[in-house]
C-alpha cells in the first residue's frame, strides 16, 4: 500500500517534475523501428550537429525529428532562458502509437490486412555544464 493520502502522493510526485525543455510529436505516421534508426543517429549530440545530421539523412522520419528538435530548442530559449549553443539532446525515444488497420483485396475473395503504424516521438534537451 502507498503511504499517505492520495493528494499528498500527487503533491510529492509533482514536486519531482522534470524541468528540462522537451517536445513531443504524437501520432506520427512512421513506425517506431524506422523512427529509432534516426533517433539513434542524433542521441547525445549537440544541437547544431544533430540538425546537420538530420538535414542530410534521407529517411522520412528525419524531417519530422528535425522539426521536433527545433521546437524543443525554441522551448528551451523562450520558456527556460537557456543558451542555444550549450544545448544537447539528453533523451530521445519513440513509443508505439495506435495501429490503423486497412484491408487489401486479394484474389478469390480473400482480404489481406495492412497495418499502418504510428508512434509518439519525444525529444528532451539539456544544457552542457
Amino acid at each position: 500500500m502507498a503511504k499517505g493520502h492520495r493528494s499528498q502522493i500527487k503533491r510529492e510526485r509533482n514536486a519531482q517534475k522534470d524541468t528540462r525543455p522537451s517536445a513531443k510529436l504524437s501520432y506520427a505516421r512512421v513506425s517506431v523501428q524506422k523512427a529509432c534508426f534516426v533517433l539513434d543517429a542524433v542521441r547525445g549530440k549537440d544541437l547544431d550537429t544533430a540538425l546537420a545530421v538530420l538535414r542530410y539523412n534521407p529517411r522520412y522520419a528525419s524531417g519530422l525529428i528535425k522539426k521536433l528538435i527545433e521546437s524543443a530548442a525554441a522551448n528551451a530559449e523562450n520558456n527556460n532562458g537557456m543558451n542555444r549553443e550549450k544545448l544537447y539532446i539528453a533523451e530521445c525515444y519513440a513509443n508505439k502509437g495506435p495501429t490503423m488497420r486497412r484491408i487489401q483485396p486479394r484474389a478469390q475473395g480473400r482480404a489481406y490486412r495492412i497495418e499502418k503504424r504510428t508512434s509518439h516521438i519525444t525529444v528532451v534537451l539539456d544544457e552542457r555544464k
